[in-house]
């Protein structure tokens, strides 16, 4: 796990090492263990070591093959490298070293682009082929470990993060004011743009290649599929679940170093300390993070489940003085980006790092199995129209929490009414700020249309996988861990197991309103009851009280400030009625009114 770089120049511009050492000095949290670099005239690439797996000097890099003729720089784990190097072995290869990057090098030596169907686990790497004059490039399929490059006439540059681009003398640091429109809808900025004029994700499972030319070409490798269903008992799915997240599992407590679980206490990361415990001879360490405030506090359940399974747990609460840290969180996240419950990742991440290297963590569960309550109602539309029409209001007052839950149901139900189409529907259930509502549901059209799904949940599934998930999710928890040089696994995304779970026919996942119905039911063998029956409460922040009462002042001093009355989307009146609103209690718009605070701090720390 580790932080990459690099920069090709077209013409026969020289790279210098001082170029690629500002750029890896910028994110050298990812990589404390070692830092790289390696020149050939008009390519470079430079690189900071997070050592996991080959702890010696031989698993260091930029790597290159024996011959000199293909180097490397590659973020991520590669969890089947072992099965893949005796295969490679048997072709006369001779390895160097016993980690995975060399694996990759050769893969590609006989494979060429069809060795990323070979790997199994999590990557970002960046390859040079000396004899076709070529930078080979590629993203893992979920978008678990990030990509991100800038590139114009002259030259291409690539990352881990924002930030070493940006020390690139050519690259301008220049807001992108259609990808901060589709920001204020969806709390983060789609793929491929980042924030930046000139500076794009490589989306997940997609590949590009650069020629000398300039030439680029991107091409996606892999898809989710959920168009072919198996007719299955419900016992013989939840054997086949069991066995293949266990499977997952397994392989992602290969490490050479310590290694341990986020613990919320929800089922999906109940899950994986469980079967973690099934292959561990010492308790597993587990790690927690609570709120004072009881209606988002889940402690108790991760309690519950640490003694169930004898672990060795450590937990910390979140306060509102923890708020100080929002200028450091604006710039490890670097695009616009305002999921709240980065905070407390945050903070389980650095105190995890106390304890462990790596963390094994539950992400995925809901979008493998339909666990956000947005389903139930988008689904209750859809198949009880005439009721969601008639009885919606009430049944969203009934069932949803808290109440801008119930705010974005209403939006949703008025779309109904007008017989919107699937993607117009969805997007009120997903989106925050809709002033500039067009070009955010253009691109959920897009996914809609793309989805290999016919099925109206398979599709909510498909969507969410190809945007929330990567965009929002897994960039959540790729900062929290590697700004505290930790490295965060997470066994529910292995892409065999999502295969499969494809293959699972969506009223197994919601069945009538028991969201992931058929993975509660694999779990009742290794979860006790009063995990699986909880209700759900989610990975949420109580900002909604912090600006009620002890933030309200910063929050007001920030937003009404005249430099961000000047630059914000909404008008000084439009943001005093959003903080009046919520203040008193009559709304609930304290996502809106975090989305458009950490813009600013976002235009403060990087564009100012």
């Amino acid at each position: 796990m580790c932080g990459i770089a690099g920069k090709f120049n077209f013409g026969q511009k020289p790279v210098t090492e001082a170029e690629l050492k500002a750029m890896t000095d910028a994110i050298a949290h990812r990589g404390p263990d070692q830092a790289g670099f390696w020149t050939n005239n008009n390519i470079g690439f430079s690189f900071r070591r997070l050592a996991i797996i080959e702890l010696s000097p031989a698993g260091n890099q930029p790597m290159s093959d024996a011959e000199g003729k293909i180097w490397i720089v590659f973020n991520g784990e590669i969890y089947n490298f072992q099965s893949l190097r005796a295969e490679l072995e048997k072709d006369g290869v001779k390895f160097r070293s016993k980690g995975d990057t060399e694996v990759i090098i050769y893969a590609y030596k006989k494979y060429g682009v069809k060795c990323l169907e070979k790997l199994r686990g999590m990557f970002a790497f960046a390859s040079w082929d000396e004899n076709k004059k070529e930078l080979f490039a590629a993203r893992d399929r979920l978008g678990k470990k990030p990509f991100k490059y800038y590139v114009d006439k002259n030259t291409f540059i690539f990352a881990s993060e924002l930030k070493a681009i940006l020390k690139c003398a050519e690259v301008k640091k220049e807001p992108d004011r259609e990808a901060i429109a589709n920001y204020l809808s969806f709390q983060y900025v789609p793929h491929p743009a980042t924030g930046f004029v000139g500076i794009k994700k490589l989306p997940p499972a997609h590949y590009l290649r650069v020629q000398e030319s300039g030439e680029i070409v991107t091409e996606r490798y892999w898809n989710l599929d959920y168009r072919e269903k198996w007719e299955l008992s419900e016992k013989e799915w939840t054997e086949k679940i069991i066995d293949k997240l266990a499977e997952a599992v397994r392989l992602r407590m290969i490490a050479d170093v310590p290694l341990g679980a986020f613990l919320s206490g929800g089922t999906d990361s109940s899950a994986i300390v469980a079967l973690m415990s099934q292959f561990s001879s010492a308790p597993v360490k587990t790690f927690s993070i609570g709120f004072k405030e009881a209606t988002h506090n889940e402690l108790p359940y991760a309690r519950l489940t640490a003694e169930k399974f004898k672990t060795d747990h450590h937990e910390f609460v979140v306060s509102p003085e923890a708020i100080k840290l929002l200028p450091k969180l604006i710039y490890h996240y670097e695009e616009p980006y305002a999921d709240s419950s980065a905070l407390p990742s945050w903070h389980v991440a650095e105190q995890t790092k106390q304890h462990v290297t790596v963390a094994l963590n539950g992400d995925g569960g809901d979008e493998n199995f339909a666990g956000y309550l947005r389903y139930n109602f988008y689904q209750l539309a859809h198949q009880h129209p005439i009721i969601a029409k008639l009885f919606g209001p009430l049944i969203a007052k009934l069932m949803l929490r808290p109440k801008w839950r119930q705010q974005k149901a209403l939006k949703f139900l008025k779309r109904l009414r007008e017989g919107a189409a699937p993607a117009q529907k969805y997007f009120p259930l997903i989106a925050y700020i809709d002033n500039y509502p067009n070009q955010a549901l253009t691109s959920i059209e897009a996914k809609f249309e793309q989805a290999l799904a016919t099925d109206s949940l398979d599709q909510l599934l498909w969507a969410d996988i190809n945007s929330y998930l990567p965009d929002d999710l897994l960039v959540k928890i790729d900062i929290a861990t590697m700004a505290h040089s930790l490295e965060g696994r997470s066994p529910l995304l292995d892409h065999e197991f999502m295969e499969l779970t494809a293959k699972i026919p969506s009223s197994l996942k919601l069945k009538g309103n028991t969201n992931k119905y058929i993975f509660k039911r694999a779990l009742k063998q290794i979860l006790p009851a009063e995990i699986l029956n909880r209700p759900k409460m989610g990975f949420s922040v109580p900002i909604d009280r912090w600006f009620r009462n002890g933030l309200l002042g910063y929050l007001k001093a920030t937003l009404l400030a005249p430099k961000a009355i000047a630059r914000s989307p909404l008008d000084a009146g439009e943001v005093n009625r959003l903080i009046n609103s919520h203040a008193s209690g009559q709304n609930d718009y304290a996502n809106e009114l975090w989305t458009l605070l950490t813009l600013e701090l976002w235009y403060c720390q990087y564009i100012d």
